[in-house]
């Protein structure tokens, strides 16, 4: 992509770096220090400070050690940032069928009435890890997002949607569905309650103060009905109530078009 005179290329990534040594020799490799610890602070401090407060030097500085101990085992700072973000991923917990079998443990293969539940559970778990590190959503499609955990992931949803029945040209695009609803509702979610810590109200204390605030600027009273069927008595339960049905919605729409 072309800027100007200037050309844009894409960032490198960490899973096609062939580094495999420290950047100079004489380095020595810093005692106590290993990836495991230095992606678990990265996600710490994204999750505390959120991508604007972190830095390498912050890092560092929470690590204990110089910021040049840090890139003996990581060449940039979008690398690591990579690496946290497939972290990330691999909290997701994954329907054991839709995994595929696991050496030494008794496996039956996925059923496709099952296919409803596991898709519900993929969505449920990628839901609670975008809101859990609210940094994520801004990393993903920034990075080619082609780690292991990603894979493994992939894969899955894959597997999982394969056994709904739809046609091989389709599965992609029904999961695109999935993903992009998941995406929207989890990234709203998890800015607002940011944004709720950042002011020291709970989302409760939040919601009720600005629907108060709005109820008396605006006319509000069409929305207020519909807010009162929508049910719920925390914010916790009426967006529970909501991303429950509209991925029953998605659902739906996807055994329709293949039963079509």
């Amino acid at each position: 992509m072309a800027t100007g005179s200037r050309t844009v290329r894409p960032r490198s990534s960490v899973w096609l770096s062939e580094r495999k040594a420290p950047k100079r020799k004489g380095d020595q490799q810093p005692v106590g220090l290993d990836h495991v610890k230095i992606v678990a602070a990265t996600m710490r401090l994204l999750d505390a400070e959120g991508l604007s407060g972190f830095s390498m030097r912050r890092l560092a500085a929470e690590l204990g050690v110089t910021a040049m101990s840090v890139y003996w085992y990581v060449e940039t700072k979008d690398h690591l940032l990579e690496l946290a973000l497939d972290a990330a991923m691999g909290e997701i917990a994954l329907p054991m069928e839709a995994v595929g079998p696991v050496e030494g443990q008794e496996h039956s293969p996925a059923e496709p009435r099952n296919w409803r539940e596991q898709l519900r559970q993929l969505a449920a778990e990628y839901r609670q890890v975008m809101v859990r590190h609210s940094w994520l959503p801004a990393l993903l499609g920034e990075y080619l997002n082609i780690g292991p955990n990603a894979v493994v992931f992939s894969n899955a949803a894959l597997a999982v949607m394969r056994n709904s029945g739809l046609p091989d040209d389709k599965i992609t695009s029904a999961l695109s569905l999935v993903y992009q609803f998941v995406y929207g509702f989890g990234t709203i979610e998890g800015r607002f309650a940011a944004r709720c810590r950042a002011a020291g109200l709970t989302q409760d204390e939040l919601f009720h103060e600005t629907m108060s605030s709005v109820a008396d600027r605006m006319e509000f009273d069409e929305s207020r009905k519909i807010m009162k069927a929508r049910g719920g008595n925390t914010v916790e339960e009426m967006r529970d109530r909501d991303f429950t049905f509209a991925l029953d919605l998605a659902i739906a729409g996807i055994e329709a078009l293949r039963d079509r």
